[in-house]
């Protein structure tokens, strides 16, 4: 049996001595369950087995979790010397089905299992001497040395549980049961299931920064969701109720499915589940290590797609909205039932390899009038995962949590009975593709509410990256912040004026506009692009809005920019929307201040637009222009250009375009000046643009 497994330690108080021991002890365990797990393969043929195709074979899993510790400590300064550059480059990617895994096992030449495990001991003697001779301070944060060694340890845990999902899927003569004997006894029918009312609240999920525990970036920041009213099963759903599902032709029927599910269904062949086997007129399940006659009582282990193909079907023959809870639905389960995030290390559960190693009946473990909130096997929801505002990626880790933000990772809850320590803590957060397989299984809810999903992907558009990272990333080139300057501008014009009534054209994603909204009592954003306008009125609902930025080649950064972070606010009185500046409609119009930058030149008839701006103006009303000038980027017709060539045989600027279009209607009331804005393409390539700003009045 495997035993002497810890759960994650508290990095914030004790002594820095003992908390050194403990950390090694820590280690050690994770070291030696994982290696444990592998002893279950009785021959190295196994570790070359491919168990799933979308994975590579076991040898990769065993190499990848001690090379993470070496490229980490390298990655932190913290050691300059590798042990083994080839190992630490062919284990270091390729776990999830991204773009860059290299799954062409044509590509790999795979080491003999015993040069690993000599390569884990060498591994295992660094680490060790790092604990020993670095100085600990507490509590342990981001930037302690002991973070990376704790980043390294918990990476162990997650693949003690997803390979032993990979060694589940490999023909059983491969495999040995050494450890994994104790499998639950408890076999039968399950108890009905019924729906139990869980009323509705604000749930606050998120943890500060400083926490305790060790965590993965995706745990941090801060987000309240009101969660109306809703009914949720009794149980996990088990394997009795799903076999309901098999016998009701629920594989067959497309009805049931949505496209992604069908078409999983169809590709695989599916007629069960996964880790099902079915033997003439009975079916046997797999577990780990053991093949066993199917136990009806234990919650039935499936992918995303299935079940809520089961919760479709659920819908179609009982009249009433079925489908899986959210991971705030979750959270208020487990509040229901008494759990929090004191008290969940010491609530009874299948989890930790502390009861089991395997499920169990799905009545075995009681959380309030709930059975298995936390523990048995994890809990499929209904959200994919992002981050919460106030997320930011571990610069030792970038690549963690923000491939999985993509819509295609729906969230698992509660933990499994293989769940160790980061995993095995209130806020853990772990997602999977929807057709992936872990020890994962579900409870239904029973909900006539909208399903609000969070869709806070992060912007890969290069063109709407860029004008964010303008807008509101960091200052380029000791640059000052570009629309900064135009609303600092902007507010200075209108000093001592009441009741100020704004327009920003060609907003793009909305910086100016939220920093007039600070000073003015109206403030729109209009812009042509649909693009740009649904950044700005993210950041507006949201507070928050992310978007990738190019760093070098192929390395990018991850960008999470909060309202409140800026010092600004959403007082509901800005509005965004897109509008084409060349026909524009009546309605907007009675402004006390036009900002118009950067947008004559990319207007088709920039000379129209000028002749007719002072329509939109009150009295007194002062026009912001800025351009670079440049006619021909947007060819523009020549008809239209302002200025830009010779009349009458000399220079006919720009700014005297300006000057006989505006003139009969404006005041030139002070001398323009320049405004340099930096284009970043990459960290270290920009693009340098000079506006020229010229301010009018309303005659």
């Amino acid at each position: 049996m495997i035993n002497h497994v810890t759960k994650t330690i508290d990095l914030s108080t004790g002594n820095p001595d003992l908390k050194k021991q403990e950390i090694k002890t820590y280690f050690e365990s994770t070291y030696a369950v994982d290696e444990k797990l592998y002893q279950l393969l009785n021959c190295d043929e196994a570790f070359y087995q491919r168990a799933d195709p979308l994975r590579h074979p076991l040898i990769f899993y065993i190499g990848h979790t001690a090379t993470f510790f070496i490229n980490k400590l390298i990655l932190a300064k913290l050691i300059d010397q590798r042990i083994n550059p080839v190992f630490e480059s062919i284990f270091a990617i390729g776990v999830d089905e991204m773009s860059w895994d290299d799954l062409n096992e044509q590509n790999y030449n795979w080491p003999s299992v015993s040069e690993i495990f000599d390569y884990r001991a060498k591994v295992k003697d660094v680490v060790l001497k790092l604990i020993e001779q670095t100085p600990l301070t507490l509590p342990i944060g981001w930037e302690n040395p002991f973070w990376i060694i704790l980043m390294g340890i918990e990476h162990e845990r997650i693949h003690l549980e997803t390979s032993s999902v990979l060694i589940r899927q490999l023909p059983l003569h491969l495999i040995k049961p050494l450890g994994f004997e104790n499998i639950c006894e408890s076999k039968g029918q399950p108890p009905k299931n019924e729906l139990i009312e869980v009323e509705g609240a604000s749930v606050k999920m998120g943890k500060a920064y400083g926490h305790r525990f060790y965590g993965w970036d995706n745990e941090y920041g801060n987000f309240s969701e009101e969660v109306a009213a809703f009914k949720a099963s009794k149980y996990l759903i088990s394997n009795a109720e799903f076999l309901e599902f098999i016998v009701a032709e629920g594989y067959e029927k497309q009805e049931y499915w949505d496209n992604e599910g069908w078409a999983w269904r169809t590709y695989q062949k599916a007629k069960h589940p996964r880790f099902w086997r079915a033997d003439n007129n009975r079916y046997l399940l797999r577990l780990v290590a053991h093949e066993i006659e199917m136990p009806w009582n234990w919650p039935v282990e499936i992918n995303y797609l299935e079940a809520k193909a089961f919760a479709n079907w659920q819908t179609s023959i009982k009249g009433a909205t079925y489908r899986l809870p959210t991971e705030a639905e979750w959270y208020r389960i487990a509040e229901v039932s008494g759990i929090n995030e004191n008290n969940f290390h010491q609530t009874q559960a299948n989890i930790n390899l502390e009861k089991w190693s395997s499920p169990g009946p799905v009545d075995h473990h009681q959380h309030g009038q709930f059975f298995d909130v936390i523990g048995n096997v994890w809990q499929w929801t209904e959200t994919p995962i992002t981050g919460f505002p106030g997320f930011k990626v571990h610069p030792m880790y970038d690549d963690f949590s923000t491939p999985t933000f993509d819509g295609q990772h729906n969230m698992i809850k509660g933990g499994s009975w293989i769940s160790t320590g980061n995993e095995d803590t209130w806020h853990a957060r772990y997602a999977f593709r929807r057709h992936f397989y872990q020890h994962a299984g579900f409870r239904l809810v029973q909900s006539d509410n909208p399903l609000n999903i969070r869709n806070d992907v992060y912007e890969t558009d290069e063109q709407v990256a860029q004008s964010c990272e303008i807008n509101y990333g960091k200052s380029a080139l000791n640059f000052k912040n570009f629309p900064v300057q135009l609303a600092e501008k902007c507010i200075e014009l209108m000093k001592g004026r009441q009741n100020v009534n704004a327009l920003d054209l060609n907003c793009d994603t909305g910086r100016a506009a939220f920093e007039m909204a600070t000073h003015f009592d109206q403030v729109t954003g209009l812009d042509l692009s649909a693009r740009f306008i649904r950044v700005a009125t993210q950041m507006q609902e949201k507070g928050f809005i992310r978007y990738i930025s190019k760093n070098e080649n192929e390395l990018v950064n991850y960008n999470d920019i909060q309202l409140s972070v800026l010092e600004l606010q959403n007082k509901g009185n800005i509005k965004f929307l897109q509008a084409d500046a060349n026909n524009l409609k009546p309605i907007y119009c009675a402004y006390d201040l036009i900002l118009a930058v950067n947008l004559i030149e990319e207007l088709y008839a920039p000379d129209d637009f000028l002749k007719t701006i002072h329509e939109r103006l009150n009295a007194n009303g002062i026009l912001v222009l800025g351009s670079t000038y440049n006619w021909e980027k947007n060819q523009i017709k020549k008809e239209h250009w302002p200025g830009g060539f010779k009349k009458d045989g000399e220079p006919f600027t720009a700014l005297d375009s300006l000057k006989t279009l505006l003139s009969d209607k404006f005041v030139f009331i002070e001398p323009p000046f320049d405004i340099v804005l930096a284009k970043p393409k990459t960290a270290r390539e920009h693009e340098v643009d000079i506006s020229e700003i010229t301010v009018w009045k309303l005659r």
